[in-house]
Parts: C-alpha cells; sequence; structure tokens
C-alpha cells in the first residue's frame, strides 16, 4: 500500500516540493508547530478584556483546529508521515482542547450559566475526567508500543474528539454573545455548547473504558 502511494505522488510537483520542504520540517509538520504556537495565543485573546475578545480567540482556535485537519491530510496525500509527526500531532491536539477546557472552568459563567454553582463542580469534575482518560490512554499506548503492539483509534475517540470540539466553539460563542448582549441567545447557545460538553464527557468515559478492556492484554505481558 506505501509503495503504491509513493508512486502516485509526483515528487517533482511544486506542490510536493512545497509540502515536503527540507528534513523533518514539512508542511505537516510546520502546521502541527503552528497549532502549538497558536495556543498562547488563543489564551490570551480569552483573557484580554475588549469588545468581542472571545470571538477574536474562537477565531484562533477554529485556525488551529483547521491546521490539524489539512496536516493529517496533506501528510497522507504525499507520503509525508515522520516521527516528529507522530510525536507532536497528538501533544498539539490534546493541549489545545485542555488547555481551552481548563481557561473556561476560570469563567465560571460560562458552565453555570443559570443551573447554579453546583453546575462548575461538575463541570470541573468533567474536565478532570477528560485529563485523566488523555493521560491514561497515552500511558497505556507507550506501555503496548513498547511491547510491540500498536493500539489504533477507535471510533468512539473520534466522537468524543468532535464532541469536545464543538462544545468548546459553543461554548465560547455563548460566552460572547453573553457579553455583549442580555439577549436570551446567549443563554440558550449556553446550554446547547453544556449539552455537547456533557455528551463529550460521556464519550470520553465509554472511549477510555474500551480501549482499557479491548486492550487488557497489555496489562497481562
Amino acid at each position: 500500500m506505501n509503495n503504491e502511494t509513493e508512486k502516485e505522488v509526483n515528487k517533482e510537483s511544486r506542490a510536493y516540493k512545497f509540502a515536503a520542504g527540507k528534513g523533518v520540517m514539512n508542511l505537516p509538520n510546520k502546521l502541527t508547530i503552528a497549532r502549538m504556537v497558536m495556543i498562547p495565543v488563543f489564551i490570551l485573546f480569552f483573557y484580554l478584556n475588549f469588545t468581542a475578545h472571545y470571538f477574536v480567540a474562537l477565531a484562533v482556535f477554529g485556525i488551529a483546529c483547521l491546521t490539524d485537519l489539512f496536516d493529517g491530510k496533506i501528510a497522507r496525500k504525499y507520503n509525508l508521515v515522520t516521527n516528529l509527526g507522530k510525536f507532536l500531532d497528538p501533544i498539539a491536539d490534546k493541549v489545545l482542547v485542555l488547555s481551552a477546557l481548563v481557561i473556561m472552568l476560570t469563567r465560571p459563567l460560562i458552565f453555570v450559566a443559570n443551573l447554579g454553582d453546583w453546575a462548575l463542580i461538575v463541570a470541573g469534575c468533567g474536565v478532570a475526567l477528560i485529563l485523566a482518560r488523555e493521560i491514561i490512554v497515552s500511558g497505556f499506548r507507550m506501555v503496548a508500543a513498547s511491547s510491540g503492539t500498536v493500539i489504533a483509534a477507535d471510533i468512539f475517540g473520534k466522537y468524543k474528539t468532535t464532541c469536545q470540539d464543538i462544545s468548546i466553539v459553543i461554548l465560547i460563542i455563548g460566552a460572547g454573545v453573553s457579553e455583549l448582549t442580555d439577549h436570551l441567545a446567549g443563554v440558550i447557545v449556553n446550554y446547547i455548547g453544556l449539552a455537547f460538553f456533557a455528551l463529550a464527557v460521556i464519550l470520553t468515559v465509554i472511549s477510555g473504558v474500551n480501549y482499557l478492556v479491548k486492550n487488557r492484554e497489555v496489562l497481562t505481558k
């Protein structure tokens, strides 16, 4: 399969040369590094106090998510998968999402809305579960790799990632709308975001348990 892919790639084309770059610093890896650089920029705009700063932060987050989409597609299309990319890409993804969730906890109204302070406690537990799942699965994969076993991503993992991204986007939109106006629209958007966040937490737990159960033999070696 890899040989066929290599034959299909025209290494003399301008597109390939642009994507390949020099050494391991190809375009996919540059996009991954750019995503990591955008994380502190996203955090900065999230906290800066000016009109519509939440929407600016959201734009940065959206661009960062797009780099995640394009770096994988480009790497596969031009057969530019590298060990550096395999190492940095999942780190950049996790740090971006977890950073967003953690800093949103510092703005209680995002999770509390009109539900009461208990909602912030539940949200904190949810974020802790997401963080714990990522640490456990990453450690589990390292143990598996050391024994020569490769653990592929499961469908629940993909669903939870999608729900996490959607919940972050909607919750930040809700925060931005609520900051600009007292209209009920902000609260409604916020509730939709909380629903996706709850679903993301549920899928996170299911995905983590599924990983451990399906690959439990790794811990018996």
